[in-house]
C-alpha cells in the first residue's frame, strides 16, 4: 500500500490506492460517529479562514453518509466542503445525482485523498476531517499503519483522521481519531437500550485492535474492566440505562485515561487516550 518514490519521498499513485469495499450502507448509519465529529471539531470548523474540507472516504453503493456527513457539519459551519470519495467508479456516477458542488461533491479516489480541483477544494491544504468508516476492516492488521499514514498526511493542521467499524444500523461503534502527528483516542459509542455489557463492542473494534481483544493485551483489559464497571453499576439500571453507563463510566476513569465527562458518557460514548489501549509490542 506504501507507495515511494525513488528517493523514498510519498508519491501520488497513478490509480487509486486500495481496494472496492463491500459497499454496504444505510440512512443514518453514521450519526454517533458524525456527532462526536461534529463536536470534536466544532473549534476548528469555525476558526478556518476558508471553507473547510471533509473527506467521507469509501462512502459504499450509496451516498447516503456523505449527504448525512455534509447536512450535520452545516450545522456548525454552513460552508463546509464535503468531497466523497470511491475507488468504484460506478459508485461515484451513481452519487453525482446527489452532488450540490461546491458544498457536496464526489470522485474516484482512494487512500491518496485526490483533492486538487474537487469542488474547489484546496489540495495543498488537505482536509480538516477524513472519515474512514468501516473500510480498513476488509484489510490484514500489518496494512493499517500504512493506511493511516497515507491519509495522515492528507490531513490540515488541526485535522482529524476518524476511522473505525460499526454495525449495519449504527448501534455500536468503535472508532480512532488521528492527527498528524498519528492517533489520539479511542471512542466506544453504543445505543445503550440495547446493550447486555460493554465489551459487546469488541466486535467492531477497528481492524487495528479487533485481534487484539485477547488476554495479555491492553484493549482486552480495559473492556474487561469496563465490564465489571458496568456490572458494579446494575442498581443504577432502575434510573435507566444512561445512568448505568455513566455510573460505570465514572468507576473506569479511576484507572483509565478517560477523555470528557458526563456530557459525553449520556450520549453512550466513552472515549480513552490511545496509548492506553494501544497494541502491545510483539
Amino acid at each position: 500500500m506504501r507507495v515511494r518514490t525513488a528517493g523514498g519521498r510519498s508519491a501520488r499513485p497513478a490509480r487509486p490506492v486500495g481496494a472496492v469495499t463491500r459497499g454496504t450502507t444505510n440512512p443514518n448509519r453514521l450519526r454517533r460517529m458524525d456527532r462526536w465529529i461534529a463536536a470534536e471539531l466544532a473549534p476548528a470548523l469555525r476558526a478556518a479562514d476558508a471553507p473547510p474540507v471533509a473527506v467521507d472516504l469509501g462512502y459504499g453503493a450509496a451516498p447516503w453518509t456523505a449527504v448525512e456527513l455534509r447536512s450535520r457539519l452545516a450545522a456548525v459551519r454552513p460552508d463546509v466542503r464535503v468531497v466523497g470519495i470511491e475507488i468504484e467508479p460506478e459508485r461515484v456516477a451513481v452519487a453525482q445525482r446527489y452532488a450540490s458542488p461546491p458544498e457536496l461533491t464526489f470522485r474516484r479516489g482512494g487512500f491518496e485523498i485526490p483533492l486538487d480541483g474537487a469542488g474547489g477544494a484546496p489540495g495543498p491544504g488537505g482536509a480538516l476531517l477524513i472519515r474512514a468508516a468501516n473500510v480498513l476492516r476488509q484489510y490484514e492488521e500489518a496494512q493499517v499503519a500504512d493506511a493511516w499514514a497515507l491519509l495522515r498526511a492528507r490531513l490540515a493542521p488541526g485535522g482529524l483522521l476518524v476511522e473505525g467499524t460499526c454495525d449495519e444500523i449504527g448501534r455500536r461503534h468503535v472508532w480512532v481519531a488521528l492527527d498528524r502527528e498519528g492517533p489520539r483516542t479511542v471512542t466506544f459509542a453504543a445505543r445503550l437500550g440495547g446493550l447486555d455489557r460493554p465489551s459487546d463492542l469488541a466486535e467492531r473494534l477497528p481492524k487495528a485492535l479487533i485481534h487484539r481483544n485477547v488476554p495479555g493485551e491492553p484493549v482486552h483489559a480495559f473492556l474487561r474492566d469496563l465490564d465489571r464497571a458496568w456490572a458494579a453499576a446494575a442498581p443504577y439500571a432502575d434510573f435507566g440505562a444512561r445512568q448505568r453507563w455513566i455510573a460505570a463510566a465514572r468507576a473506569v476513569s479511576a484507572d483509565w485515561p478517560v477523555v470528557g465527562g458526563p456530557r459525553r458518557w449520556r450520549l453512550g460514548e466513552l472515549t480513552v487516550r490511545w496509548e492506553a489501549v494501544a497494541p502491545a509490542l510483539p
